[in-house]
């Protein structure tokens, strides 16, 4: 599956060869495979298993938006982490366990970013959450990519 994948995003590589190195556009590949799940996910659940209402759990009632951000966020995660670690940086001379790790710190990251940017974008600013949650991702992929080319998914030393 991993070769038939890879090869499948590699046959586009030519397109963009002139612009960017091949890891560059892997990594922009399956991020942007997982940021459209993570859109679609996120839609889904905003729309009708949250149905726009909020989600009281007795200690703490979530928003909607909230609500949706967390309940997607453990899909895209793995499916994240899995595209990265067996797609772009397979070169990663670290462990699985240590990579699964670090990748959980620097999604934990993001997760703390896109709760803040959805709490300023729909709460404050008063914009729609789907248009807010694509905004974020923007926000969040530049914070990532950095993080898992130096630090996830680094050469061991």
């Amino acid at each position: 599956m991993k070769e038939l994948l890879t090869k499948l995003i590699d046959s586009f590589y030519f397109l963009f060869k002139r612009w960017m190195p091949l890891k560059t556009y892997r990594y922009a590949v399956c991020g942007g495979g997982n940021m459209v799940l993570d859109i679609l996910l996120y839609f889904v659940a905003f729309q009708y298993i949250f149905a726009k209402q909020d989600l009281d759990l007795g200690i703490v009632v979530l928003s909607p938006h909230i609500a949706s951000l967390f309940f997607v966020f453990p899909i895209t995660f793995f499916t994240g982490f899995l595209l990265n670690k067996y797609i772009t940086f397979h070169e990663s001379t670290l462990e699985g366990q240590t990579q699964l790790v670090r990748y959980w710190l620097v999604a934990m990251g993001a997760i703390i970013i896109s709760y803040f940017a959805m709490k300023l974008f729909v709460d404050v600013c008063g914009f729609y959450p789907t248009p807010s949650k694509i905004i974020t991702i923007g926000v969040t992929i530049i914070y990532s990519y950095i993080l898992q080319n130096t630090y996830s998914f680094a050469q061991k030393k």
